[in-house]
């Protein structure tokens, strides 16, 4: 199921305005993209580049999933993201680094955030909020960006519009929300995983109040990360800053 797509000329935050929505009885699914933010934010509370060109869009749904199944669409969201980006570069340059970070040619292309609350009318409300870069490349990120217009496939002449790319986000991810909704959680992970190099090789993850250094082990049912540490001992991180192959 395709949702439909409203854009705004202006916002503070797509999530802010799908929130903001949810809160007064909305309950879509509706997305709501913008040509500019004015407070994007990202995960861990992060600002988020909000450069004109780019994509700055949230999908609201209603759903009466637990927050931990609501959860699982962070993976959907990725792989909709990879879709996106397979039809305007070349695909072997698209990955997915743990949990839902969107690379090109090894950098960061896209952010995702996903926000929920209790709906008026019963169940959750969900902000699946998703950033893409197709023009411009955000300056002072923390780790090493790009964008779509640095890394056009053959016969592409220009990056989508933000109208263009909206619509066709609104696609790829109405494909996986419709396989998580009818075959659950295993099909978005397994299509997730082939995505996602570095699961088995050097980890370093960043948590709040430590750094642990090991070898990723692969996933859990629920795509937390398995990080097997030198002493042996087997630690599951569920949220956190994680890089594979090379140091934090």
């Amino acid at each position: 199921m395709t949702a439909p797509v409203l854009i705004l000329d202006e916002t503070d935050s797509t999530n802010a305005e799908a929130r903001r929505r949810a809160e007064a009885g909305e309950v879509g699914p509706l997305w709501i993209a913008a040509r500019r933010q004015t407070a994007g934010r990202g995960r861990r509370g992060r600002q988020w580049g909000s450069d004109s060109g780019n994509l700055f869009t949230s999908l609201l749904l209603l759903t009466q999933k637990s927050p931990a199944e609501a959860a699982q669409l962070t993976f959907a969201a990725s792989l909709a993201v990879a879709d996106l980006l397979d039809r305007y570069v070349p695909p072997a340059l698209v990955t997915i680094k743990w949990p839902n970070d969107v690379l090109l040619d090894g950098r960061k292309t896209s952010g995702i955030l996903i926000e929920s609350g209790p709906a008026p009318s019963g169940g959750l409300w969900l902000a699946v909020g998703i950033g893409v870069n197709l023009s411009q490349t955000p300056g002072e990120t923390e780790r090493p960006a790009t964008c779509i217009a640095e890394h056009l496939a053959h016969g592409v002449v220009s990056p989508p519009s933000v109208d263009e790319a909206a619509k066709a986000l609104a696609e790829t991810f109405g494909v996986w929300l419709d396989r998580w909704t009818t075959l659950g959680f295993q099909p978005i992970l397994d299509a997730w995983i082939a995505r996602t190099p570095g699961l088995h090789g050097p980890c370093t993850a960043r948590l709040t109040n430590e750094t642990l250094i090991g070898t990723a082990d692969g996933v859990e049912a629920d795509g937390s990360l398995r990080l097997k540490l030198p002493d042996g001992r087997l630690r599951v991180i569920s949220a956190g800053d994680v890089f594979f192959g090379e140091a934090a």
